[in-house]
């Protein structure tokens, strides 16, 4: 698919699951629990070891009913490694112009993190599809609501801090998708091969998305 359809697919899933653990083992099952729950777009963070395995495998496993990405990329050579390895997107905490430009020249997604306006409308200008306010936590929806009055075409991802609880805030606020992590991907159920829980909670965000824009 082109970047634009995949840009359409993330924001119609409205959900960008934070793929993080510390063995890569189960991380394959991780993805296939997130899709059966309607979780259809998901980033492996570089934190994970042999993070490009666990990207290739889940790939050839799930297809086109994933949309998979790179999570963590921190500079250019892990963003181009990424996509050889069949990513289609990239997320980073931070703001680095030469990932954003690395992206352009493969056509791909990048949502790079940014934290104030500065860095927002700087990740923006630069070819940022979406633009990961990272804490969120930290600055909470009202931080979102303020942003989209001088900065309306600006696509804003939050990531860090969303929960069952904050997810519909935050979209309420604004936000195009949610970046969510442990919250979604809980390390014990992880743990525990509790797959099908993993599933479930991927079904409750997806329908926190829906019940937002069914007004």
């Amino acid at each position: 698919m082109s970047r634009e359809q995949d840009l359409h697919r993330v924001i119609d899933c409205g959900i960008v699951a934070v793929v993080r653990f510390s063995d890569p083992g189960p991380l394959v099952e991780v993805v296939k629990a997130l899709a059966a729950g309607g979780v259809t777009v998901a980033e492996v963070t570089f934190t994970v070891p042999n993070a490009l395995d666990v990207i290739r495998e889940a790939k050839k496993q799930l297809g086109d009913r994933m949309l998979l990405g790179a999570g963590t990329v921190l500079d250019p050579e892990t963003a181009r490694a990424a996509f050889l390895a069949g990513a289609e997107f990239l997320v980073a905490p931070s703001l680095n112009l030469d990932v954003i430009k690395m992206a352009r020249r493969y056509d791909k997604l990048v949502m790079p993190g940014a934290f104030t306006p500065t860095e927002v409308v700087t990740a923006w200008e630069a070819g940022a599809d979406i633009v990961k306010v990272f804490p969120a936590d930290v600055v909470g929806p009202a931080f979102f609501k303020a942003l989209k009055g001088p900065l309306p075409q600006v696509k804003l991802m939050p990531t860090g801090g969303v929960d069952l609880n904050t997810a519909g805030e935050f979209l309420k606020a604004g936000a195009v998708c949610l970046g969510v992590g442990s919250q979604l991907v809980d390390p014990k159920l992880v743990a525990a091969g509790e797959f099908g829980r993993i599933t479930e909670l991927a079904a409750q965000y997806v329908a926190i998305v829906k019940r937002h824009r069914a007004g």
